[in-house]
């Protein structure tokens, strides 16, 4: 149930960046916030508020169902979504939405990258998220940690390329909905499948 809420707010947002007319300076969504809209990116906007409210209702019902808590990622991801998206819409300018999951993703890269050195025991972060159902030497631990991070500023590096890079950003509502978790999905996948040996027996 978790992990289907957590795509409903893109979900919402990929449908009103797509069936939105980027020059509907007066959709409702937009009247909601007065806004007077931008030029040609309404769109974007629109979608952007979607998203914000999809964010604080589906965060909100989280909030209560995990005891009146958010994990830190939670908190982090709700946190970058509210002020891009607020810079985004207080500016009219759909830079900052689409530079926040490139920024997102750094900094899930350094949060593996420098979680041993921030630990008492200098265990990785992914030691912290598999260490119950893998066995792996330090150095293997090590290993797998940075892939992590290297996966994560690879995330970043595509946002960016299908944001400002790729066709002027033509295909970056498709990628940020959909793209970035096929990346995620065969990531792990692949990573399963060459760590299969590594597995604990169900005994442990």
């Amino acid at each position: 149930m978790k992990a289907l809420l957590d795509f409903v707010p893109l979900i919402i947002f990929f449908y009103l960046y797509k069936t939105v007319d980027p020059k509907d300076t007066h959709h409702p969504l937009l009247q909601l916030i007065h806004s007077t809209g931008g030029v040609d990116n309404n769109n974007i906007l629109v979608a952007t508020v979607g998203l914000m409210i999809a964010m604080l209702v589906v965060y909100g019902v989280l909030f209560v169902s995990q005891k009146f808590r958010l994990d830190k990622q939670q908190w982090l991801i709700l946190f970058m979504t509210i002020i891009f998206g607020g810079i985004t819409l207080a500016l009219s300018d759909d830079f900052y939405i689409k530079l926040k999951a490139a920024l997102l993703n750094l900094a899930f890269a350094g949060a593996f990258a420098l979680s041993p050195f921030f630990t008492k025991d200098r265990a990785p972060l992914i030691k912290r998220m598999f260490g119950p159902v893998l066995e792996l030497s330090q150095a293997g631990w090590k290993k797998l940690n940075y892939a992590w991070a290297g996966m994560f500023v690879l995330m970043s590096f595509l946002h960016v390329f299908f944001a400002f890079l790729f066709m002027h950003g033509k295909y970056w509502g498709e990628f940020s909905a959909f793209g970035d978790m096929i990346v995620m999905f065969s990531f792990i996948a692949i990573q399963f499948i060459l760590l299969r040996k590594h597995f604990k027996s169900p005994e442990e």
